[in-house]
């Protein structure tokens, strides 16, 4: 029986509006009625899931900034890491050959220098925005991650310049096919639960994870069950092949998963 459940949010316990089903809901709620430790990992910022916890009434640690933060049920920081500051500052003040729009996170929120409404319809229910500003005037030491934004080819000739330029001074992964992000080394969402786990006295194989993207191949490759989303990154799948698929998130193929795990464990899975 696991003994702490982690979840990606987008693509993963979100329906492809940005909303939560209730069968999901009602089946986290049943996880925390089985003394199931919640934590959701995500690279939305800790300023929205806070919110977004409060309007759900759900007890969860939040995992933020793909690994970044780490906070306890009553807010307090339990880990943070920020961006190497010549990262950050190369990052923001190099000219690279894309189309991308650049984003910057740190405590204060989401920061960008275009304006792009469409950006905001994935917070549509949470109202977290970005501020408009001018990324070069950013200190660079008070940038947690720093994030892309593109078509996948564009991101993926971009992520060859990064890696040339970065080298092994920052961790680099796609949260989606149009975001490439930039993190601090050794920040991810594998990391950040492994550091949560050893706080809550766990272990890894204590642990349930399910994800749809690339920021989640860590955490997914080390936990004792990990479960990947029908509508996944093709690499993701590719990489992590031996992990059982459960459903799309569209059909809120968690809580069919979870379902299915409660009532009827000896039985095996079929995805919905």
């Amino acid at each position: 029986m696991a003994r702490l459940a982690a979840f990606d949010m987008d693509g993963t316990l979100l329906m492809p509006d940005h909303r939560l089903g209730d069968k999901t809901l009602s089946a986290l709620k049943r996880l925390h009625e089985r003394d199931i430790t919640l934590t959701f990992a995500t690279g939305r910022h800790v300023l929205e899931m806070r919110h977004l916890m409060g309007t759900l009434s759900l007890e969860a640690f939040l995992i933020t900034g793909n690994g970044t933060r780490i906070h306890s049920l009553e807010g307090d920081v339990l880990y943070r890491q920020d961006l190497a500051p010549d990262v950050a500052e190369q990052v923001l003040h190099t000219t690279w050959d894309t189309e991308a729009s650049i984003h910057v996170f740190n405590d204060t929120g989401w920061l960008t220098g275009q304006d792009i409404p469409a950006l905001l319809e994935a917070h549509v229910y949470s109202g977290f925005q970005y501020q408009l500003t001018d990324l070069r005037r950013i200190p660079a030491h008070a940038v947690t991650k720093i994030c892309f934004c593109s078509d996948h080819d564009d991101l993926c000739r971009l992520r060859i310049q990064l890696n040339e330029a970065l080298g092994n001074r920052a961790h680099l992964t796609f949260s989606a096919v149009d975001c490439l992000e930039v993190l601090p080394v050794g920040c991810n969402k594998g990391s950040a639960l492994a550091v949560l786990s050893d706080h809550l006295g766990y272990s890894m194989q204590e642990c349930m994870a399910f994800g749809d993207a690339m920021n989640d191949r860590e955490m997914l490759g080390s936990v004792g069950r990990g479960l990947i989303m029908g509508n996944a990154m093709p690499q993701l799948m590719a990489e992590l092949s031996h992990l059982p698929v459960i459903g799309h998130c569209r059909n809120e193929a968690v809580s069919h998963f979870l379902t299915h795990w409660l009532d009827t464990p000896d039985l095996p899975y079929s995805p919905e």
